[in-house]
């Protein structure tokens, strides 16, 4: 609850306008760090810690569970997030939330009641199409936390000529993510061309040796470009978080 809010909700009470019980409960929701819903407990504190409220990780959790934390979110005034769901999840979500909005592509469902100020570019930079999921979820994650996006695919260092066509873009962004897998080499050349941090994501795209993604993380590790920085394997959302702050905080 911001101080403004505060002091127009005593000043409500003062003047008669507002029950007491209305004054305690807006209170005691406003200090209320979790909140049960189901199995889970919503840390409803996070937006006003971090900036943004927490995000339900779908993997393990029921349908019901997810749609009860973002019931707990809407009910405190917070945007919801979901990442890693199945189709099944991202239904009932969708049919408790009619304005839902689902991506297949990036297993996300997300509800944006109260949309944040635009703040920020994020360029999403794709090797291959086979990196595209991932690539998807670092999109819908910025979105929601109010940057705007663009998407350049598929221009792996197989063809160095298609980067190069799209350094203006490159360029626009206040922060990029570079997906890719195989031999993750494409982080190290983007951040060659760019005055802005580079969150490389690598993915299990790749054949044996490519070990699940592991020999694109230690590839992207040993960059030689002082501006990369590395998130885990196939952590889409984790790269697209991580560029949105930096892409905000730019702006400010």
């Amino acid at each position: 609850m911001s101080p403004d809010v505060l002091q127009e909700l005593i000043a409500g009470w003062q003047r008669g306008d507002v029950e007491w019980s209305t004054v305690d409960a807006r209170l005691r929701a406003a200090f209320a760090a979790t909140v049960p819903a189901e199995d889970v407990l919503v840390d409803l504190d996070r937006d006003h810690r971090c900036g943004f409220p927490e995000v339900v990780f779908g993997v393990g959790k029921s349908s019901a569970a997810i749609v009860a934390v973002f019931a707990a979110q809407v009910t405190a005034g917070q945007n919801s997030l979901a990442t890693r769901v199945s189709p099944e999840q991202a239904e009932a979500v969708c049919q408790a939330f009619p304005d839902a909005q689902s991506n297949s592509m990036a297993r996300t469902v997300s509800l944006m009641r109260t949309p944040p100020k635009l703040q920020g570019r994020v360029v999403v930079v794709t090797a291959g199409t086979s990196d595209r999921p991932v690539a998807e979820e670092v999109i819908e994650t910025a979105r929601w936390m109010g940057c705007e996006t663009d998407l350049v695919i598929d221009v792996g260092v197989a063809g160095p000529h298609r980067l190069i066509a799209q350094r203006e873009r490159l360029q626009a962004g206040n922060a990029v993510v570079v997906v890719a897998g195989m031999e993750g080499a494409l982080p190290s050349v983007v951040a060659g061309w760019v005055s802005v941090p580079v969150i490389a994501v690598p993915t299990s795209v790749g054949y044996g040796a490519n070990l699940g993604g592991f020999a694109a993380l230690l590839s992207m590790l040993n960059s030689c470009a002082a501006n990369v920085a590395v998130v885990n394997i196939d952590a889409g959302f984790k790269g697209g978080y991580l560029a949105a702050m930096i892409a905000r905080q730019s702006r400010l």
